[in-house]
Order: C-alpha cells, then structure tokens, then sequence
C-alpha cells in the first residue's frame, strides 16, 4: 500500500502564464491566442461593414469585436426564461450595444453633441450613462460601424478596448481638477495610462476585464472597494498628497472587496505601478475557468503581502513607500445638487432615473451647458451626470431647464439611489426587465412617500452578474424567472438587504427565501422603508437597521 504522504501533490493547473503553460484552456483562451482582439478592427472595416451582419464568423462576433466597445444586442422577443437555453446564434439581434469611452467621465460640449448626435441617427436616440461613466448606445448596425468610429476619433473619443479581456474605462472623480476639497487631480495619471497602455497588444491579452479607478477627492468617489485596481487620494505625512493603492475587488456572483496593498504612489508614479499590477494579473492570472479569472481570486489566495512583494521585486524592482489609508468618510459620493468649485463657479449634478438618456436629450443638455455653463459635462459612477462650470447667478436658471428633460438637481431619495443594468431589453444574459422597472418604482415610492429624506439605495440587476453592483445597495434587486400557480414565466426579485460601500463597506444581507414578483416591488419597499422609519434609533442608517433587524420586519 503507498504511503499517503509519499504521493506527489496533484499540482492546480490555473492557465497562468507565469507557470509556463500557455495552451488555451477555455474557448476564449484560444480565440484570443489565435488572434489579438484589437485584430478585428480592420475587418470591421474592410470586410463586415460591406458585406453585412451574416459575413461575421462567431469569434469575431461574439469574442473580438468586444474589443472595440461593440457585443450583439438580444433578439426582440425572447423571455428570460430562455436566456440560458438559446444557443448563442439564437439570442443574437443584427443590432450591436457600443459603449463609448469617456473615462473620468470627461466630456466637452463638442464629445456630447457628437454622441448625441450618433444617438439620433444610428441608435435610434437610445443612449444611457453606465456606472463605469461610459455612454451606452444600442441598435447599432455593423454597415454604421466606420462612420460611427470616424466621427467619434474626430472629437478624441473612441471605443477601443471599452469592452472585452482588457483594461476597460478608468474611471476617475467626477470633479477632478474643480473639487475644493480634493487632495490631488489624478487626470494626468488617467490620460498617460490611455495614451500609453490602451489600445497596447501588451495588455490587450488578460486573463479577464479590468477595471481601473483614480481620485484624489476625499469623498471616495470611485467605488474603489469593487475595482481590480484603485489608486485612492491620501496625504503621506513626509511627501505628501499621493494614492493608497488598493488591488482585487470585484462583485458578480463572488464578491470581494479590494485591499490595501499598504504602499503609497505620487501621481507620477501611478502609470508604471498599474503597469506592474496589470502584468501580475497578466501572467499570474488564473486562465483555465472563465468564473475564476478575476484578478480578485489571485489576491484572495495570495494576500496583499504576497502581492506587493511581487510587484516590488518582479515588476517594479524597487521598493514602494508605505502609506496611510484614506480617511473614512460617510460623505455622499455622486455629486448631486449645486455644489461651489475651486474656481469660484458652481457644478449642477442630475439624477436621470438609472442612467436613461436619449440623444435628444444629450443634445439639449449640451445646449444648456454651453447656455449656462463652459459647455463641459462629466459621467459619474452612479448613472448620475454633472454640468460644469456654472456662474452663481445661472445655477437656477440652469436646475430650472434641467427639470422638464427628466433631470432633477434635487430628486426624491428613490430617484437619487436607483441604479438598474441595461437589463433583458438589450442584453443576453438577462432574465427580466431592469430599466422600466426601476422607473416605475421610483414614481411610486415617490407619489407614496413624498417626505422621506433618508439616504436610500435601489440597485436593480437582471442577474446574477451584479452589473448594478446589488450587493451594495441598502435593497439589491437581483432578477430570476420563475412559474406561477398556472404555469405561465413570471418576474421575480431576490431581495438583498444593508449593503454599502464608502464607511464600513458591507455586503448586502441575504435573508432566507426573500423573493419579490417584480409588480410586488412597490408595495413591498414602500413596507420596508416604512417599517425602517418606524424602528430606526437616531442617525441610524438603513444599512445599520437592516442588519440588526428581524427577519420578519424585513419582509
């Protein structure tokens, strides 16, 4: 009989390059290694452009052109019930969703109006601001493709890399460079890493999407505990303003928070520490299943001290500098209402219901910011968007014009904390309606309960992948179909209660069996807020209540 011990380990194959296996593991692997994603560009151009939709071979339909911002928008027609039933080809519209990059969330007048104006003409004025700061376009056809992409480069905007394997939109303050209380502008940091790494074969090949924030303002306004890689404004007490460098966080159907690496990094150093940080995900990635290729699995299984070790001694070759954490902070992090910059002008902050526009409607918020303002707008990570740069004696002039289009500067707390994925409407993966439904029940919790001032968080996703990020929202809506009583497909809700992120992130509690149908929704929140109101101590938080309260007051 052979000794236990002396049995050689069975070694995890994980498809990490830096093991020296690079043979494709997945489908995905190998279409990739095949050819570079950026590739298809000049097909696009050349080839499916001209000879339409059907002339698109599937690694490039559904695999590469990710690449350049565009996925295969879902059939009309098709229930939720049979998203994961339809082979890939069955779900496919001959349309494609384009995400625009805009990241910061930067946009000049002439950005927007080119934007509204692809909108109108190509995309059937769909248009709707995602919480990575990215404007989202549908309807979109492949012959439209070129002339949409000339006239986006045209104005400095592009959709390179806004989806896929890659380093997606970086997403920065809001307020960067206009803050009167930020620590430092980090917008020189996410343009040299735009101008040097985007678009780069270096990095155009990583095990799964990557997802980069950068803000020197104190309020914590980028969602950093959810992102692979966060460069967070601190104040060092021998050199100064500078970033805490946070690494692996991510939600979907396993959430993590990110952690501190514990090093300090000046604005000028932050492109070549998120080259080494990318690199690590690069090579050390786990390849060989898609559900665990992201970069927060590698750093749950190494720990930030394994981490940092490599990235100072494989990548960097030098030693970072310790730093301090950021400050907590239980400020509000969207940047809603009328708020002074650090120029003596004013920024106007809108709450559009879950981040719906139109391309209309960005035409006319163009003509405003330039009536009222400098022209520039910025995207938020909340769906929520900023005019910028408005004289004192404009400001209510300008929340006034704001009003008719839908855009309020002082919303409900329903229609300020709701945020909704692009939901069965578009996208293939999802299993109901997200859009509608939010809106819906925002106008009735707000015709309901017309005085509630508590800060109030609706996430609404239609499924598990947690693109709303449902785990960290005081009521997380997570989509299911299931069959009624007769047999026929119905809406329903997992109910996630008390998540948060900013002050003591929290993930959401799940309480046993809580499932809503989807035109329950109203009633039922309108009893949960109202129970909250009833039972709260002072100042207590409806993500403090909810956690400390009966199962039977949560239902």
């Amino acid at each position: 009989m052979t000794d236990v011990a002396a049995r050689p380990k069975r070694v995890q194959v994980t498809g990490a390059w830096a093991d020296g296996d690079k043979t494709p593991l997945n489908a995905n692997e190998e279409f990739k290694q095949a050819d570079d994603g950026l590739n298809v560009r000049q097909r696009i151009i050349d080839v499916y452009s001209k000879q339409g939709f059907a002339s698109i071979p599937a690694d490039d339909l559904r695999g590469r052109m990710r690449w350049w911002g565009l996925y295969t928008q879902r059939k009309e027609g098709i229930d939720g019930g049979q998203t994961a039933t339809l082979a890939p080809e069955e779900l496919d519209a001959e349309f494609f969703m384009m995400r625009v990059r805009s990241d910061g969330g930067a946009l000049s007048n002439e950005q927007l109006r080119v934007i509204a104006g692809v909108s109108s003409e190509f995309a059937r004025d769909t248009a709707d601001i995602s919480d990575r700061q990215n404007i989202q376009l549908h309807w979109i056809r492949i012959e439209d493709v070129p002339e949409i992409w000339s006239r986006l480069e045209a104005v400095g905007l592009s959709t390179t890399e806004a989806c896929g394997d890659v380093p997606r939109v970086i997403l920065g303050s809001p307020v960067a460079g206009i803050a009167a209380n930020e620590l430092v502008d980090g917008t020189p940091a996410v343009r040299e890493i735009l101008e040097r790494y985007i678009g780069n074969p270096e990095f155009s090949n990583l095990p799964r999407k990557y997802k980069t924030a950068i803000s020197g303002n104190p309020v914590l306004d980028i969602v950093h505990e959810a992102n692979d890689i966060s460069f967070v404004g601190v104040v060092h007490p021998e050199h100064g303003p500078g970033f805490d460098l946070w690494v692996g966080g991510g939600l979907s159907v396993n959430p993590i928070f990110a952690q501190r690496l514990g090093a300090w990094v000046s604005l000028d150093e932050i492109p070549e520490v998120w080259a080494g940080v990318t690199s690590i995900f690069r090579d050390y990635g786990y390849r060989r299943l898609r559900n665990k290729a992201r970069l927060k699995f590698l750093m749950s299984d190494w720990g930030p001290e394994k981490f940092r070790r490599v990235l100072e001694d494989e990548y960097l070759h030098r030693t970072l500098a310790d730093g301090p954490a950021p400050d907590a902070s239980e400020a509000r992090r969207d940047h809603i209402g009328v708020h002074p910059q650090n120029d003596g002008l004013f920024w106007v902050g809108v709450a559009p219901i879950a981040g719906r526009v139109s391309g209309s409607r960005l035409k006319r918020i163009a003509d405003l910011a330039e009536q009222f303002g400098s022209g520039r707008v910025r995207l938020t990570p909340h769906q929520k968007l900023l005019v910028l740069d408005v004289p004192a004696e404009n400001t209510e002039a300008l929340v006034a014009a704001l009003n008719p289009l839908d855009l309020q500067a002082r919303p409900s707390e329903f229609r300020r904390g709701v945020m909704a994925c692009t939901g069965i409407e578009y996208c293939k993966l999802a299993l109901v309606e997200t859009k509608a439904r939010a809106r819906l029940v925002v106008e009735e919790l707000e015709a309901r309960l017309p005085d509630f001032d508590v800060p109030f968080t609706i996430h609404v996703n239609g499924c598990p992948n947690a693109c709303a990020r449902t785990q960290v929202a005081d009521v997380g809506l997570k989509g299911m179909v299931q069959q009624d009583a007769d047999g026929n497909l119905t809406e329903i809700f997992q109910v996630h209660l008390g998540g948060g992120l900013g002050f003591e992130p929290q993930l959401a509690r799940k309480t046993r069996a809580l499932k809503v149908a989807a035109e329950d929704l109203p009633d039922y929140i309108e009893r949960l807020a109202r129970t909250f109101l009833a039972q709260r101590v002072d100042g207590e938080s409806f993500r403090q209540w909810a956690h400390r309260a009966d199962e039977d007051d949560l239902r």
